[in-house]
């Protein structure tokens, strides 16, 4: 259950960090990149919280 918390409060501060990021406005070719790099930062937490990727470790939040 605490995995599932971890996740949900971890996806909820990148989905406002992006949404901020994207309020920018960034060129064209700027904010492409910007946009696969979120998504790649997404796939790893992810991946970490889960814990396929065991070299990436997201601090424990103890609610």
């Amino acid at each position: 259950m605490d995995l599932i918390i971890n996740l949900i409060v971890y996806l909820i501060v990148f989905g406002l960090i992006w949404w901020l990021i994207g309020m920018l406005p960034l060129p064209s070719p700027i904010g492409l990149i910007v946009n696969v790099l979120f998504i790649v930062m997404l796939i790893m937490i992810i991946l970490s919280v889960t814990g396929i990727l065991p070299g990436i470790s997201l601090p424990r939040i103890h609610l």
